[in-house]
């Protein structure tokens, strides 16, 4: 999902893409590259080398490192984001998911996905793993919520979200599930802080709301079933794998592997917009700064399909790596 410095993401909603280095950073799950995209020519502009089973990844808030979890060495690899070298490969407590960084940038959250689960802690002064904080289940994914004040991770097997506090980095509340925690998105109150966390749930195709003050789920939408003779496919995951909200907060974009399809709901009252086809297998979004774009990952296409928001339709498909599966929007000033 997008990871930008919430201050600069809302200044570039006021620009146009052009004025601002952004870049689509797509990890490619079944080789040892990954791509990066310049929305601007949807073209792949460069690939960093070397990182077998890449997971997730993040930006430093300055642009300078890209960071990604590699699965094959159990590793957090540092990459410089103008050679896309690998700077240094952190290991981690076990093996590693989906990560996040702190707002500040000091700190990365590596989801360590065996049992009995844990968030590792990453000092990016020290390039060291100095923390590794347990969870109740493996964890799939972690997040930094748009203030910065909280780390949640979630697990399938325990289908439990974890809250962490970030300044204490303990846990500050749990929510269990009946069914496993996937991908998560997040909306804000007018003051900035978290309104409700948006997450989709395991052998489900759509997603559930928990509002984050209460504490409890307050909706769950099933996505729109199948057109009359189209046929489900489904390949190496969940039925709905991948959401986010635009930067502008209007707009939450949700991923159907099942229904080879990208869905539109209007925030805040969840109306469905609208649709569009995408390559096989969507299977993570991330949006571009101005809210106009956004990134899906199609896994059992090799390819990246570059979908206009407002239009709700893919305009073209990019050829990646093997199995692309995360991706995020990294801003370099």
């Amino acid at each position: 999902m997008q990871m930008f410095p919430r201050h600069l993401g809302f200044l570039l909603l006021a620009l146009p893409l052009a004025a601002a280095t952004v870049r689509i950073i797509q990890t490619n799950s079944a080789g040892d590259d990954i791509s990066i995209i310049d929305p601007v020519t949807n073209k792949v502009v460069g690939t960093i080398h070397g990182i077998e089973v890449n997971h997730g990844a993040a930006v430093a808030p300055d642009g300078s490192r890209y960071y990604i979890s590699n699965e094959g060495q159990s590793t957090l690899d540092v990459v410089d984001s103008k050679s896309l070298k690998i700077l240094k490969s952190i290991p981690l407590s076990d093996h590693p998911n989906n990560i996040s960084i702190s707002k500040d940038g000091k700190r990365v959250y590596v989801s360590i996905a065996r049992s009995p689960g844990a968030v590792d802690v990453i000092d990016t002064v020290t390039l060291k793993d100095v923390k590794s904080i347990p969870v109740k289940g493996a964890v799939h994914n972690t997040y930094v919520t748009p203030d910065g004040k909280y780390v949640v991770s979630g697990s399938i097997q325990s289908k439990t979200i974890t809250v962490i506090d970030q300044k204490t980095e303990t846990p500050a509340w749990t929510l269990e599930r009946d069914l496993g925690i996937r991908c998560m998105a997040f909306t804000t109150n007018p003051d900035g802080s978290t309104k409700w966390i948006l997450f989709q749930l395991s052998g489900f195709n759509g997603f559930a709301v928990v509002d984050f003050a209460t504490r409890e789920e307050i909706k769950r939408i099933k996505l729109p079933e199948l057109a009359a003779g189209k046929k489900p496919f489904l390949y190496g995951g969940n039925e709905s794998h991948g959401l986010a909200v635009t930067p502008d907060g209007k707009t939450l974009v949700v991923d159907s592997r099942l229904n080879t399809a990208v869905y539109f709901y209007a925030l805040p009252d969840l109306k469905l917009l609208g649709s569009t086809e995408v390559g096989r297998s969507p299977d993570w979004v991330t949006i571009t700064p101005d809210s106009k774009m956004a990134y899906v990952a199609d896994a059992a296409s090799n390819a990246v399909s570059v979908v206009d928001i407002q239009a709700m339709k893919e305009v073209t498909r990019i050829p990646v790596g093997e199995v692309p599966k995360r991706n995020i929007t990294a801003v370099l000033p």
